[in-house]
């Protein structure tokens, strides 16, 4: 399982009185388990905030996050995340930092074997087993990345922009292929992103955050058929979601440009 419970979570930064930020204020959603979800909102909205709080690395100022029922307190292995950043040991292979989680989790040298063998093939690596990060470009280390996130067998994936600094095709190949391994896997994504087509090409459904303090202001259901492939950018139901959103984020911008 890998349902996911964000209940009336508020994250406040604390400082001087006047430095005080309220990232996110009474944020709820409810991500249901093997649903490709995704975030769109205006830069300094706190999704990225949102993400720490799900993968355990910040305690929420209120509210709940939980995963299958269980409130979350810290990091955990049923949570996997990717970010834009590769952060990939640049002193391992790309099988070795593959199998890296699943050796300090305990799993065994056959099955870790198995796990790093099945996911080199599944993001297309074959044959770069033993290469080292400074030996690959960017779409390659990032695959690298996601092998590795996925190789612990997490519930939920966590995804922070993931192909932001890729050029445009680059990202459109690597958002296919994460499709791809998406259909096979069927593993709960929540994925942030700053571009709508990726948000509609990816999700199932897509929430949009409003300016800070953060909250979920439209909730859109991506009705395209699946599997998916980029023609569907193209199609009048795909523009139709495009424009309703783009409306919705159109205010939040304006508001973010006049708080900074």
């Amino acid at each position: 399982m890998g349902s996911l419970s964000i209940n009336n979570v508020s994250l406040i930064f604390e400082g001087r009185k006047t430095d005080t930020v309220v990232a996110l204020k009474n944020l709820s959603l409810d991500i249901p388990d093997k649903q490709f979800a995704v975030i769109v909102g205006p830069s300094g909205c706190g999704k990225s905030s949102l993400l720490d709080l799900i993968a355990g690395l910040r305690d929420t100022s209120g509210g709940h996050c939980r995963i299958d029922g269980t409130t979350i307190h810290r990091p955990g292995a049923d949570r996997g995340m990717v970010f834009q950043s590769y952060s990939l040991f640049p002193w391992l292979t790309v099988k070795r930092n593959i199998a890296f989680g699943p050796s300090i989790n305990g799993v065994g040298k056959e099955e870790r074997d198995r796990r790093t063998a099945h996911y080199v093939n599944a993001v297309g690596l074959a044959g770069f087993e033993d290469a080292y990060p400074t030996q690959l470009s960017g779409g390659m280390r990032q695959r690298v990345a996601i092998a590795r996130a996925l190789a612990n067998d997490p519930q939920v994936l966590l995804m922070d922009e993931p192909f932001g600094a890729l050029d445009s095709q680059t990202r459109s190949i690597m958002q296919q292929l994460l499709l791809d391994i998406w259909e096979q896997e069927h593993k709960t994504v929540l994925f942030v992103t700053h571009d709508i087509d990726e948000a509609l090409f990816l999700g199932d459904v897509v929430y949009v955050m409003s300016a800070r303090p953060g909250r979920i202001m439209d909730t859109i259901s991506v009705d395209l058929d699946r599997p998916r492939d980029y023609d569907v950018i193209t199609s009048p139901e795909f523009i139709g979601l495009k424009r309703r959103i783009m409306t919705s984020l159109h205010g939040e911008v304006e508001k973010t440009m006049a708080i900074t």
